[in-house]
């Protein structure tokens, strides 16, 4: 393999010259494998492994970047270097002439690098680099500080980005800030890019957009990234940031982190409607898109095992996330007390589900009428009749088509008022505001 690698390269350099050029016999000397490790051996000081760099910051600032396993970094709640596994790649700056040593280093065999195999002290490795065992520790330990801290102090510069971060609370004290040195998480932007690549590009992703746009199912989901920007760093010459960032082609993506634009519905007045099911909720794209799949799917005949029945809890649960919401956005739409306008023909406990401004504003809302509303809705036994329309409403949209009965209605009811599912959760933050308001009451 060491052979070969080299030999490779001493052929790129061979094919670019006449058969009867002079050169080609000065060029020779250098590949013979020992003269080649040798030479490596000196070169590889001139750049350094990192998953920290401090160059896409900017090409020119000179400070320090940093090599930490992500196993070493602390576990944090959001999306950061830690997360990568131990397969992650690191990323080699400095000398772009010397960039071959770190392919030359990542040559793998039987999935574990040359650099992997001497961390490990690996003396095959050693036996391959030179038949003389001081002159290939030498060359190995040379390799090795590609790795290893230079037990420099760590430096920003003067093109480098620098926050001044407040520790205390003098701020007019200068010995109360730290100065944090942002640098660009190289090994993290590589394996974020290796994703979008395959989502974008794959060729199983490629099968699952045919399939989307077929109407068919595919084991696949189809992953979208709107509004998509790319930075291209190093220009012409990526190699100059990184290797890493030449192997992209300088191209980095930068995920939109717009906040999105709110686009309210037009909602109608509840005078006339009798329930929100079927056409409230029917009107909503999502809904249409997510009844049709789970009939489409059920009708396909599927196996019954785990994996159905994971499936089908997927389209019940965002089926459920849709209720929750056109729930908020009635709530937010209708004005406090509407349950108690002659013109309301709506279901009580669909009533008691949708107003809760009537029942949350006793100081307003203090009829008789409103007393005995917030008594029913108290009481709790409007959860149980919404669960039983629910499950009514989804049985009418499978009935004709699968011979759906009581045994499916149970179901979708039981997923409804389910502890753990959203229409629940927000059931309870609604006894919470209800409890406060009473307490500020009583208070």
């Amino acid at each position: 393999m060491i052979h070969s690698f080299i030999q490779d390269r001493l052929q790129a350099k061979l094919d670019k010259l006449p058969p009867d050029d002079p050169k080609r016999g000065d060029l020779i000397a250098p590949y013979e494998p020992e003269a080649w490790l040798a030479d490596a051996a000196r070169r590889v000081g001139q750049i350094q492994a990192v998953t920290h760099a401090l160059k896409p910051i900017h090409p020119d600032a000179r400070g320090t970047s940093l090599y930490v396993a992500p196993n070493q970094l602390p576990t944090l709640g959001q999306v950061g270097s830690h997360v990568l596994t131990t397969g992650f790649a690191s990323d080699v700056v400095g000398n772009a002439a010397a960039l071959d040593v770190y392919k030359f280093l990542r040559l793998e065999l039987d999935g574990r690098s040359i650099l992997e195999r001497l961390q490990c002290n690996e003396p095959a490795v050693l036996d391959a680099f030179s038949k003389d065992a001081d002159q290939a520790r030498q060359w190995a330990d040379a390799f090795l500080g590609l790795v290893q801290d230079t037990g420099q102090a760590a430096a920003s510069h003067v093109l480098a980005k620098q926050l001044y971060w407040l520790t205390g609370s003098d701020s007019s004290d200068n010995g109360q800030y730290h100065l944090l040195a942002p640098l660009f998480p190289t090994s993290l932007v590589h394996a974020v890019h290796g994703v979008l690549q395959e989502d974008r590009f794959g060729d199983r992703a490629k099968q699952a957009r045919q399939a989307r746009r077929d109407q068919k199912l595919h084991d696949d989901a189809v992953r979208v990234y709107p509004d998509l920007a790319v930075r291209k760093l190093g220009g012409t010459k990526p190699q100059n940031i990184s290797q890493l960032n030449s192997e992209r082609g300088g191209v980095n993506y930068l995920l939109s982190s717009l906040p999105p634009n709110w686009t309210s519905r037009a909602v109608p007045q509840p005078w006339g409607l009798n329930s929100v099911f079927d056409t409230l909720l029917m009107r909503r794209r999502e809904v249409r898109h997510l009844t049709g799949n789970l009939l489409r799917f059920l009708l396909s005949k599927p196996a019954s095992n785990m994996e159905t029945r994971e499936r089908v809890d997927r389209y019940i649960s965002s089926l459920i996330d849709e209720v929750v919401s056109l729930a908020g956005e009635l709530r937010t739409a209708w004005p406090a007390g509407w349950s108690a306008d002659s013109r309301c023909d709506m279901a009580r406990e669909e009533q008691l589900w949708l107003d809760i401004g009537r029942v949350d504003e006793d100081d307003v809302f203090c009829s008789e009428s409103d007393r005995q509303f917030r008594l029913e809705w108290q009481q709790m036994q409007w959860p149980e009749q919404i669960g039983h329309r629910f499950g009514n409403w989804l049985n009418a949209r499978l009935h004709g088509h699968l011979p759906v009965g009581e045994v499916e209605h149970r179901q979708w009811k039981k997923e409804l008022l389910a502890y753990e599912s959203s229409w629940m959760a927000q059931l309870q933050d609604l006894g919470v505001q209800v409890h406060t308001s009473t307490s500020k009451e009583a208070v």
